[in-house]
């Protein structure tokens, strides 16, 4: 907009002031006869305010300007006030839609809904949300499974190995309720109240006796059922308002937390007291926290609150740094103490001795170790790189194969490294975890995690990271645990200890993921797997000359979602381990590969 000038407006108001017979024609009185002035002046050509108005070229006058016609001409104008209104009155701002005639079914979630926390249940601050999860489950697979001594399947059979064909049926049903006060919209809640059950159902079906419980009258079919209580806890959000919304929150109870980006070390859900928080726009985040762990039933893997919790604590202290050491990369170092004082007796739901572990010299032992970790996750321009890396040093009473106390010193290194082409994600991943090569020093130099879930390699995807390997002839423990990448030799990771003295992994793996359509993702894997020490498996089994090979474990899985959002998805998967040299020694060549599918229906509400 042109300004206009004060000085050629002064000038004509003095002129038109002159005119009339104004006795004072000078500035001082422009002010008092403005009115007058704008009576004398014809009205204007145009609006001084209009935005449209074209600029004025130097010598040429002013053009008339015309208003542009009305683009709305049809338009109905609204109502007078004293008809409408001055306001439709609504309970709440999140009620407006429904004062406008907008109302859903009480059970859409898709819509403004009370159960999935868009308007508030009590008050105007507090919500509600609910969480109702489905996720059945079949596998069909083959492991290698002893064969029972007092009552083989077949007649006029009598052999350590068996038939390894088995079938899985499981259906797990999740309800989750969350309470909360408080707009969420920067910040946490200022108070949250949260349950989550879950009830199992589960069927097994192998080829062989006592493979299931050790009576053997039970026969080669289990059935079992459990209910468990998954999260039961409170938070507090107790920090002051601040400008850039960082907080600090206090959490008691059964809690879920992770100890790394891929769940290497420690996640699980647990109870527990936690404070954890964020400084400087959330990139600093802390967590300090401790925990005492569980009971589970072994056949669901579900938390069993009717045992006495376990007299294993676990002491967390870490620090993220987002954009470090670039930009879109996330830095994390951390120290965990765990504290095992497990020196009695423990037998599973199926009847077998889980603590101390069928193994060795099969004695009580207790264990202090401490894992200080260096993680990080993120991207190094087109690079997606996720690294892990824990160093265990600490003590135990006694080691598996001698009863003198150990001294615990091991590591674990593991690196996934992907890149984006188009609608293509190719993967290189590697693991190393250090095994003990002499069972009978005062070292324990294999590494172990306190409750692994790791979503590596391929994650569950992946027969080794799937199945639990038996250690056969060697006592009631399995090489690998089930949903777990270390060979630990433990009886499981839901109920056993920790185990240092374990012939340690090497893993170089290759995988891409193909997202074919919005709805639909192909993925694929092929891991290359070693024993990094293998003379605690030749101790385990007197068998000498065991190879380090485990072999070749190939991968393919599909994923679909009709709708394109999370709550109804198939999973369909198989996988195969073409067995090394080492697998063969302890299992036997009779078999050219071992094989799991998998199909995975999820339904959440």
């Amino acid at each position: 907009m042109r300004p206009f000038r004060l000085r050629p407006l002064c000038a004509l108001l003095l002129a038109a002031l002159a005119a009339t017979g104004t006795a004072r024609a000078d500035t001082a009185s422009v002010g008092l006869h403005w009115l007058e002035l704008t009576q004398l002046l014809p009205a204007p050509t145009y609006d001084p305010f209009a935005s449209e108005i074209p600029r004025r070229r130097p010598g040429h006058p002013y053009e008339r300007w015309t208003p542009s016609p009305p683009q709305n001409p049809d338009n109905v104008d609204p109502a007078p006030v004293d008809q409408a209104g001055e306001f439709i009155p609504v309970p709440d701002r999140w009620r407006i839609m429904e004062s406008l005639g907008f109302k859903h079914p009480w059970y859409d979630p898709y819509n403004q809904n009370a159960l999935k926390a868009d308007k508030p249940v009590i008050g105007k601050d507090w919500f509600f949300n609910l969480l109702a999860v489905s996720d059945t489950l079949i596998e069909p697979r083959s492991i290698p499974t002893p064969a029972a001594p007092q009552s083989p399947s077949d007649p006029g059979t009598n052999d350590t190995l068996g038939d390894v064909d088995q079938l899985i049926a499981a259906q797990t049903v999740i309800a989750s309720g969350l309470l909360y006060k408080g707009d969420t919209t920067f910040k946490p809640p200022t108070y949250e109240f949260k349950a989550t059950l879950a009830f199992n159902y589960n069927r097994v079906r192998t080829e062989e006796t006592r493979t299931l419980t050790v009576d053997p009258t039970f026969g080669e079919t289990r059935d079992d059922g459990f209910v468990g209580v998954q999260e039961l806890f409170f938070t507090w959000d107790y920090s002051s308002e601040r400008p850039r919304y960082d907080f600090d929150d206090f959490r008691i109870g059964i809690q879920p937390f992770s100890s790394d980006f891929r769940g290497f070390l420690f996640q699980d859900n647990q109870p527990g007291i936690r404070f954890f928080g964020t400084r400087d726009s959330n990139r600093w985040q802390y967590n300090v926290a401790w925990f005492r762990r569980l009971e589970k039933d072994l056949n669901s893997g579900l938390n069993d609150v009717t045992e006495s919790p376990r007299k294993d604590d676990i002491f967390v202290a870490n620090l993220y740094r987002q954009d470090f050491p670039v930009k879109g990369f996330t830095s994390q170092a951390t120290v965990i103490h765990n504290r095992n004082r497990e020196t009695d007796s423990f037998y599973d739901s199926n009847g077998f001795i889980v603590r101390p572990a069928a193994i060795g010299r099969e004695a009580p032992r207790e264990y202090d170790v401490t894992y200080i970790g260096y993680n990080g996750d993120g991207h190094f321009g087109r690079l997606n790189l996720t690294v892990s890396g824990y160093y265990a040093i600490g003590d135990q009473s006694a080691g598996v194969f001698v009863a003198e106390g150990t001294d615990i010193r091991a590591g674990f290194l593991a690196a996934e490294a992907s890149m984006d082409f188009d609608w293509i994600r190719a993967r290189l991943s590697a693991a190393y975890a250090s095994g003990d090569d002499d069972p009978f020093d005062d070292r324990s130099t294999g590494f172990d995690a306190i409750f692994e879930n790791p979503i590596f390699a391929g994650a569950d995807t992946s027969y080794w990271i799937r199945q639990n390997v038996p250690l056969i002839g060697g006592g009631g423990v399995a090489i690998s645990q089930r949903n777990g990448l270390l060979p630990d030799l433990r009886p499981s990771k839901e109920q056993g200890q920790s185990n240092f003295d374990n012939p340690g992994l090497r893993l170089i793996g290759l995988g891409a993921d193909f997202d074919l359509t919005p709805q639909s993702r192909l993925s694929g894997n092929i891991n290359q797997l070693w024993f990094d020490k293998t003379e605690i498996l030749e101790t385990a089994r007197n068998q000498a000359n065991i190879g380090r090979s485990i072999g070749t474990d190939v991968s393919v899985a599909w994923i679909w979602r009709p709708f394109a959002t999370q709550n109804i998805v198939w999973r369909l998967s198989g996988a195969a381990l073409l067995p090394g040299s080492g697998f063969k020694d302890l299992y036997g060549d009779q078999k050219s590969l071992y094989y799991t599918v998998l199909g995975n229906l999820i339904l959440t509400y």
